[in-house]
């Protein structure tokens, strides 16, 4: 197994990781592509300031923009594992994206689909309307980035489901009660829909929501394998165990 492991390292990447990375060539490209994206969202939340500016929170009330944050540090960290060709920043970045694209996943679903049935869910009608770059930069470019950033440039993930059901219920649960600590100050929520519900209704639309959040992490378990193909010599040599046992460093 040592002179496998040492293959491996030669070169450069996992088996089935398609393009070399850390890498200071496309790897690096796409990193800073989206870092370019995320600045220029978190720029749009200052020059285009409404109440939530001035309230407790912040923008950080949103999932999108805690979404958002989660996104900018991974695609941080991997600018600087491509720049430094860091393998210990490139697994810290792999580590953030088992957490980071399925919550971005997450959050285009939610608001593309509240949106088509009615804006209002997710718009305060105080709020100003976003302009359409905005709101793809917002809702669809930090998704698409970590997706491809997962699919071509980084080893499979191997966290298994009941680890990625018990993240997934932390980050919605956690945000449950961040939102009503914010309630407590601002009188307002972020999002209409929760003015909506009452508290059995909420509990079960963030459930809902952590088990969305894991169907979109075993959605991107098998896109991966889709595009990429199975590591057939770890399940021969019985691998398979310690794959599913949440090792996400991609060794």
């Amino acid at each position: 197994m040592a002179h496998k492991q040492a293959a491996r390292q030669l070169l450069g990447k996992h088996p089935l990781q398609r393009l070399p990375s850390p890498s200071r060539g496309a790897s690096a490209v796409l990193h800073t592509i989206g870092l370019a994206s995320f600045a220029y969202s978190f720029n749009y939340l200052v020059t285009h300031p409404n109440p939530v500016n001035e309230s407790y929170g912040w923008h950080l009330q949103y999932l999108t923009i805690i979404g958002l944050s989660l996104a900018t540090t991974t695609f941080a960290i991997g600018l600087l594992a491509d720049l430094t060709l860091s393998h210990r920043l490139f697994q810290m970045k792999n580590i953030l994206s088992v957490a980071s694209a399925p919550m971005e996943c997450l959050i285009s679903l939610l608001y593309w689909g509240l949106r088509a049935i009615d804006p209002k869910l997710v718009m305060p009608e105080w709020a100003p309307p976003l302009e359409f770059s905005a709101d793809l930069s917002f809702h669809a470019m930090p998704a698409i980035s970590l997706v491809v950033d997962l699919l071509f440039f980084s080893p499979p993930y191997t966290i298994a489901f009941l680890p990625a059901l018990g993240l997934s219920g932390v980050i919605a649960f956690g945000y449950w009660f961040w939102i009503e600590r914010c309630y407590q100050f601002n009188n307002f929520y972020p999002y209409p829909i929760f003015d909506l519900l009452d508290t059995t209704q909420r509990v079960g639309l963030f459930a809902v929501s952590a088990l969305l959040m894991t169907t979109a992490t075993a959605l991107l378990v098998w896109l991966y394998a889709l595009v990429n193909g199975k590591d057939m010599e770890d399940v021969v040599n019985g691998d398979l165990k310690k794959a599913k046992s949440g090792n996400v460093k991609g060794q």
